[in-house]
């Protein structure tokens, strides 16, 4: 083992065994709460570690960089066979790119992106998974759709044969207490399940906050410092 590679496996066993922690302190199981390894400005060499240590969820958020890491881990790992998320704010001119190698979208925060997207993924053999953004404080510099308005963007997904709702995706806002954050935001996680049972994703917690995400119900943690380090260059 290389000794990138042992960094790695090392990082990784200590974020699961956050993970696992949190889990008990909220009284779940483990295996509800999926780990998305985020790859971005690293390497293709990482993202094929991570493939070799079992961890196949792999996020990026700039397009350009995660196509062509996406056929480098081709090249590097052809046996493996992860699954690709976007996580990044849309351009409706990236979408047919997205589409490309995206096996998911956690960034939809409007009908417009919704719409481009959709006519991008016409092609493809089965509906594109999505997951809608959320802004839990309402500041559009950030990016996501207010909470007041996500019944109305989840059933205009809903109405496109080419998306398929998963659930939601959000950020703590900065300034706001992640465990309140996350409270808001399962509450209304709950209310959109009720209305659209296929929306069982609650995509919220990252390296610094990933147990108040887990103590809230997140089912998906987005990590990246916590299991890679401190930003790289990623190859272009």
């Amino acid at each position: 083992m290389t000794d990138r590679a042992a960094e790695i496996a090392a990082n990784l066993a200590d974020v699961r065994e956050r993970i696992d922690a949190a889990c008990r302190n909220a009284g779940r199981n483990p295996s509800d709460v999926r780990l998305l390894a985020v790859t971005k400005t690293f390497p293709a060499t990482d993202a094929a570690i991570l493939a070799d240590l079992g961890v196949l969820d792999l996020a990026e958020n700039r397009d350009q960089e995660a196509g062509s890491k996406f056929d480098q881990l081709r090249e590097l790992r052809p046996a493996a066979k992860p699954r690709w998320h976007m996580v990044g704010r849309l351009q409706r001119n990236k979408m047919r790119s997205v589409v490309r190698w995206a096996d998911e979208v956690q960034s939809v925060d409007s009908t417009r992106l919704a719409d481009a997207l959709a006519k991008a993924a016409q092609d493809r053999p089965e509906p594109l998974d999505v997951l809608l953004q959320a802004s839990i404080d309402g500041d559009p510099a950030r990016g996501g759709c207010p909470l007041g308005d996500l019944d109305y963007l989840a059933d205009h997904v809903i109405r496109s044969g080419e998306l398929a709702l998963k659930g939601i995706m959000a950020v703590a806002p900065l300034g706001m207490e992640p465990s309140r954050a996350f409270e808001r935001l399962a509450g209304v996680a709950h209310q959109l399940q009720a209305l659209y049972p296929t929306a069982r994703e609650l995509s919220c917690g990252m390296s610094n906050d990933l147990e108040e995400a887990v103590d809230h119900g997140s089912t998906c943690v987005r990590v990246g410092t916590a299991l890679l380090g401190g930003r790289g260059l990623a190859s272009p």
